[in-house]
């Protein structure tokens, strides 16, 4: 497998460290298999794996990883079937067949059922809506979904943007330059950036406009074709911009829109652009729909020790 000679190294981090001993098998058993099959090195760092090899076949043994320790998050066991089955629909580059993203620096795989629907719905849909609290992973797998279709050719251009609510039409009144005023508001998004590939490829491809992040003003009577097009924090958008956004779309690109209706910081009496998008485009087809709920929240298991310890607390006093 892997033609192209270009070397790289795929990253990959496991939350759940009580999964690594049958992730990677009695003695690194199902690593040394993966070695075999595929002209790769795995180097375990305590949860972190390190694959080297041509880049195509670290993809191959990154996605091979990630579906195994799904199916471990799930409660299924793995065995040496396991790990060649895996190995096999890794190697199939149908996108139904995946439940992964693959950027420089990591392969990302679906973490919960619905993690894995909004995967597919992104690869199958030129228009996703997801809704949901935070920590859900709307952002940051739309992000990936940008890097990995840049990655292979099919995107010239990645478009963040952000209704800046805090900031709007208010950035006048700030002080410094204009990538001085929106950075601070728009930091989530290069950090999900900076996750997935290298800072110098981040700061060449801003340079060279392949990667954009700004506000959502900045997007007015534009049309963007060849682009993936993320629209973060969508719940602050009037029905207005929504509109706006919505029409900015060209030929070849694909629209993310992402937003917590929970969570609306639009003055009272304003409606959400997102409620509206979502009421008035449902049953169009080729747009995808995607609800997270807070069972869908992804934390560290530490988050979740931390919890328990307060919530024990507060019931024995």
């Amino acid at each position: 497998m892997g033609s192209n000679n270009k070397q790289s190294t795929t990253y990959l981090e496991f939350e759940d460290n009580t999964l690594l001993i049958e992730l990677f098998g009695s003695q690194e058993s199902n690593l040394k298999l993966l070695e075999k099959e595929i002209p790769v090195t795995i180097i375990t760092r305590g949860n972190q794996v390190v694959i080297q090899g041509e880049e195509e076949n670290t993809r191959i043994a990154g996605h091979t990883l990630a579906s195994l320790y799904l199916r471990l998050q799930e409660g299924k066991q793995v065995d040496t079937t396991d790990v060649i089955t895996a190995l096999r629909q890794a190697s199939d580059k149908e996108p139904h067949e995946e439940t992964f993203l693959t950027t420089k620096r990591r392969v990302i795989a679906a973490r919960s059922q619905q993690q894995a629907a909004y995967i597919k719905s992104l690869k199958e849909n030129d228009l996703v809506f997801a809704e949901g609290p935070a920590g859900t992973g709307k952002t940051y797998l739309a992000v990936a979904l940008g890097v990995e279709m840049m990655m292979a050719g099919q995107m010239d251009r990645l478009i963040l943007s952000r209704p800046a609510v805090e900031a709007g039409e208010r950035l006048g009144f700030l002080p410094g330059d204009i990538r001085e005023k929106v950075d601070p508001y728009l930091r989530p998004l290069y950090d999900a950036l900076h996750d997935m590939l290298p800072l110098e490829q981040v700061t060449r491809k801003i340079a060279l406009g392949e990667i954009e992040v700004a506000p959502l003003a900045f997007m007015r009577g534009r049309t963007l074709s060849d682009s993936v097009i993320i629209l973060d924090e969508a719940q602050n958008t009037t029905e207005v911009q929504m509109k706006m956004f919505l029409t900015r779309l060209g030929s070849n690109s694909r629209m993310i829109v992402t937003g917590d209706l929970s969570q609306i910081d639009l003055p009272k009496g304003v409606p959400s652009g997102l409620q509206d998008a979502i009421n008035t485009l449902v049953g169009v087809r080729g747009i995808g729909f995607i609800n997270f709920t807070e069972r869908d929240v992804i934390r560290h298991p530490l988050v979740s020790r931390i919890v328990r310890a307060y919530e024990h607390k507060k019931t024995h006093r």
